[in-house]
């Protein structure tokens, strides 16, 4: 889908966008998206998919979101959607392996489908963001799958000359002993291979900056250090490194306080904010 169309079809579903004078709201907590998709089916979250959003000089490179399994554009980002557009950013989320020929809400459960074809989606859409917004490079933000989707778009389909940095967000690069590999899916495949080819060919793109947020209380990537693998070109942070009261698990992560600060410090290390501590419930934030 070109930029043009593309634009068309996310008019009636664009979120507000942030000002200057009237920050969106941020819901700290994961379920802050689940109730965004329950109440707007379909939609946006606040301050994404804005396809005349021109990049600000102190943010050239738009983000781009890239959701987990079962999960789409909206429910993954009640959090870090409006952090990232109150800090100036323009910011797009695309759901990609969802079963569009199904209604609402099966149609809203991304994610189940082959990570290659995931990985293609991401492609597209990024294209279309970067004619869209005249930008020479995007930021991509990962959460679970979507971390592995975000690194296969950049390892085998020319995504590292598109792509600045890539903040990974519960990551699992070795794998996880916890049910099938991720990439996780419809029940007529799984993601073995990608993720066998990615983790063989070593994951990271010489020409991309990347940051791994990982949780001592991940319950879906175990052993948690399977999202930590070192490079000169990656970043590792345990949140639980310095703030032991942060009980953040794999879904919590994506959607606290401490996780949003620090991915804004990733895409933006020369302005560094202080990382604030403060207690994190598993799940619930």
């Amino acid at each position: 889908m070109g930029a043009l169309a593309l634009a068309g079809a996310v008019a009636a579903t664009a979120a507000p966008l942030a000002s200057a004078n009237e920050p969106l709201p941020v819901p700290f907590g994961f379920f802050s998206g689940i109730a965004l998709e329950a109440t707007n089916p379909g939609g946006s979250a606040p301050g994404t998919n804005d396809f005349s959003c021109t990049p600000s000089a102190a943010h050239p490179d738009p983000v781009v979101l890239v959701h987990g399994t079962a999960a789409n554009r909206q429910t993954n980002w009640g959090v870090l959607a409006p952090v990232l557009a109150n800090d100036g950013y323009c910011v797009f989320a695309l759901t990609f392996g969802n079963r569009t020929d199904q209604p609402w809400p099966i149609s809203a459960a991304g994610g189940l489908a082959p990570l290659g074809d995931s990985a293609g989606q991401l492609s597209d859409f990024v294209d279309d963001v970067l004619s869209a917004t005249g930008a020479s490079k995007v930021d991509l933000i990962g959460h679970s799958q979507g971390t592995t989707v975000s690194a296969y778009y950049a390892k085998f389909l020319g995504g590292d000359a598109k792509v600045s940095k890539i903040v990974s967000i519960a990551p699992l690069w070795d794998g996880s002993e916890v049910g099938p590999p991720e990439g996780v899916g419809g029940p007529d495949f799984d993601n073995a291979t990608f993720v066998t080819e990615l983790r063989d060919a070593g994951v990271y793109s010489d020409d991309v900056e990347y940051t791994n947020i990982v949780t001592r209380f991940d319950q879906v990537v175990v052993p948690y250090s399977s999202g930590i693998l070192a490079a000169s070109n990656a970043s590792n942070i345990v949140v639980q490194d310095g703030c032991e009261q942060d009980l953040s698990d794999h879904i919590a992560l994506v959607a606290s306080q401490r996780t949003a600060t620090l991915t804004l410090n990733a895409l933006d290390p020369s302005n560094p904010r202080e990382v604030p501590c403060t207690r994190v419930l598993p799940i619930f934030g």
